[in-house]
């Protein structure tokens, strides 16, 4: 009985904490650094240089992991004066803060439950239990990652506005073409933002699922 409830609770946490993994890792200003840089990558229409997009970008990404209030990003102005973003971008970054520092609190309870489930196993000499749940863990986590990908390959604008629609009110998030957010944030950027995470976290959760037969 005890290793089944250690085996479940291990596989069930490993999914959102590989999830997180992936998603945690694109939140640095590297991830833009190498992105705006691919292949084919979209050209603002509205005349942001290469230069232009990674200086505002890098504030943007640390704004949603930092401690500091909206002004942080209300400052930020063009050399005109103009600030870089109005107010309903503004008011959808709060939003997205909100929503990724809550994320990032789930992990890490997430990430000590598992660390508190792996010592529990240790001291109850159930390790191969521990070790069978990260493998279905990771198993599990390919399932749940390749029935998204499919859903989001097939047709990413309803994926988008699926995933937009569990964290955000209404239309919210929908911005105009020139708007700053959309030429730093093209749908381009966004997709492959997806594969990047989708392939990392399915290659980790193989990795669990091959990797623990024996332990």
């Amino acid at each position: 009985m005890l290793s089944k409830l250690i085996s479940w609770l291990t596989a069930l946490l490993v999914p959102f904490v590989l999830i997180m993994l992936g998603a945690r890792l694109l939140m640095t200003p590297l991830f833009p650094e190498i992105e705006y840089r691919m292949p084919g990558f979209p050209a603002d229409p509205y005349g942001f240089t290469l230069e232009d997009r990674l200086r505002w970008a890098r504030p943007s990404i640390e704004y949603l992991l930092n401690d500091a209030d909206l002004s942080f990003l209300a400052g930020l102005r063009f050399e005109n004066g103009t600030p870089i973003y109005n107010e309903r971008e503004l008011q959808h970054m709060l939003d997205v803060k909100n929503v990724v520092q809550m994320l990032l609190r789930v992990w890490y309870v997430n990430l000590a439950l598992l660390a508190l489930v792996a010592v529990w196993a240790w001291r109850t000499r159930q390790m191969p239990a521990f070790c069978a749940g990260l493998r279905w863990g990771g198993f599990l986590t390919v399932g749940l990652l390749a029935a998204l990908g499919a859903f989001a390959a097939i047709s990413f604008w309803q994926f988008f506005a699926w995933f937009h629609s569990l964290f955000f009110e209404g239309d919210s998030w929908i911005f105009r073409y020139d708007d700053t957010l959309i030429r730093l944030f093209p749908l381009r950027f966004w997709q492959d933002a997806v594969v990047y995470i989708v392939s990392f976290v399915m290659l980790a959760g193989l990795a669990l699922g091959f990797g623990f037969r024996k332990c």
